[in-house]
């Protein structure tokens, strides 16, 4: 008889509810399936969100679903929204609904039905989870999460079994696959974020709480190579989900504070068995590629690397999106400093390895990549610094890139072996930069 006791499931039939008045509420679901009849690879995700607050008064409602064909590259992308309703919902049970699209259950069992009526596409899904809910930050601030001046309750269950069926091109395929699920709420706003000042003393402690875990588990040491950009800013953040080949699962999301290669100030959780989870603090990141939206004015890595260590472990993956991403903009109307934010999501690949001290596990995987940017008025502005450190000398070299100056700036200073300095100015052509265009379908703000 096996006498180990089983780790509790954190989440109660509250939890899962809605929370209205909050000011922020949303349950998503990701997913990477297949249709049995032909094979054919997909990826989705879907999502149920409602936001509320009293000054001035906004209430409002949106579902949406984006459809990935891997096959062929193609994203089927539906959003519709009710600016002057909340989602339906039910007292005594978990389930939400947008018109005829609804999200049901309890853990460990969901059921769904989503549409993209413009396409005729609609699928009804079933979502069993093979891994205990977990709340970021769970053993360090009991699932809380800061945001400006606001905070919120970020859930998640990294992985499950998806079955069940989709209609498209006037055709029912089955379905089946893995999925990730969601459920977060809190009083956060991404037009004004410092305006909660209810949440201040909380919202102080939770800050305090996750810069002393972060420090515990960080060497402080001065990088060889650091970026920052406006684009990077505390209000947007890099995420990823993840499933290994060898059944482990992974959540990796990044709080960025203007950083653009360096230290993560965010999170990485790794589960091996679905039951137990472990997060790191101590994490490095760089992007290794790029690209420039379609439209605004601001770069988002669609090839990122990331270390994660402690004192006896350490994970190093490579994140690599296999397709162009959608960009996905929900504009500001009136917004004195941010446009609006803009998700770019992709399904990906990713490899690696995991080090126990012991012996070196290759890993290899899928994963979605999310990277979500608050866009401000000065576009896209970039400094680099790397630095020469001893034994090799000392010294730093600067690039500077800066779209608001049209300007590129490198310079470079070094005392020691021996000293020297250079410096070069070049204009940037105007051309090429975008004039933050909106041509996005999220037209009213959020």
């Amino acid at each position: 008889m096996n006498n180990t006791k089983q780790p509790a499931c954190p989440w109660t039939p509250e939890d899962e509810r809605e929370h209205f008045p909050s000011i922020i509420e949303w349950w998503c679901t990701e997913a990477f399936f297949k249709t049995v009849e032909d094979n054919k690879k997909w990826s989705l995700k879907t999502t149920f969100s409602e936001w509320f607050q009293t000054k001035p008064k906004k209430i409002g409602s949106l579902y949406n679903l984006s459809l990935f064909d891997r096959e062929i590259g193609k994203h089927f992308l539906y959003c519709t929204r009710n600016d002057s309703k909340q989602l339906e919902s039910k007292k005594d049970c978990f389930e939400v609904r947008f018109k005829e699209c609804f999200l049901k259950g309890l853990y460990p069992d969901y059921e769904m039905k989503i549409k993209n009526q413009e396409k005729n596409i609609e699928l009804h899904l079933w979502y069993h989870a093979e891994s205990l809910p977990h709340w970021v930050t769970q053993q360090i601030t009991g699932g809380h999460i800061p945001m400006g001046l606001g905070s919120y309750r970020y859930g998640f269950i990294p992985k499950g079994e998806i079955s069940g069926t989709m209609n498209i091109d006037e055709k029912k395929f089955k379905v089946v696959g893995k999925g990730y699920y969601e459920h977060v709420w809190g009083n956060f706003s991404y037009t004004n974020p410092f305006r909660n000042l209810s949440e201040f003393k909380k919202t102080v402690s939770t800050y305090a709480k996750l810069i002393g875990w972060r420090i515990s588990g960080s060497k402080l040491q001065i990088p060889k190579s650091i970026s920052f950009s406006t684009e990077n800013n505390p209000l947007g953040y890099d995420w990823v989900w993840a499933l290994l080949d060898n059944g482990w699962s992974l959540f990796y999301g990044n709080a960025l504070f203007w950083i653009m290669q360096g230290p993560a100030l965010g999170t990485l959780i790794l589960s091996k068995d679905g039951k137990t989870y472990q997060e790191f603090s101590n994490i490095s990141f760089r992007y290794n590629k790029t690209k420039y939206a379609k439209c605004y004015d601001f770069y988002y890595p669609t090839d990122l690397e990331l270390t994660a260590e402690t004192k006896k472990e350490k994970l190093h993956l490579r994140f690599k999106m296999e397709s162009d991403a959608g960009e996905y903009i929900n504009r500001f109307f009136g917004g004195k400093i941010f446009l609006g934010f803009v998700i770019c999501e992709a399904p990906g690949v990713v490899d690696g390895f995991y080090l126990d001290g012991k012996e070196e596990i290759k890993l290899t995987g899928i994963c979605k990549i999310e990277p979500q940017r608050q866009i401000s008025r000065v576009g896209h502005n970039m400094l680099k610094l790397d630095f020469l450190l001893p034994p090799e000398g000392v010294g730093v070299a600067m690039d500077f890139d800066s779209h608001f100056f049209e300007k590129k700036i490198s310079a470079k200073v070094q005392l020691m072996p021996s000293p020297k300095m250079k410096c070069s100015f070049k204009r940037i052509d105007r051309s090429k930069i975008h004039k933050n265009i909106q041509t996005s379908q999220f037209k009213r703000d959020l």
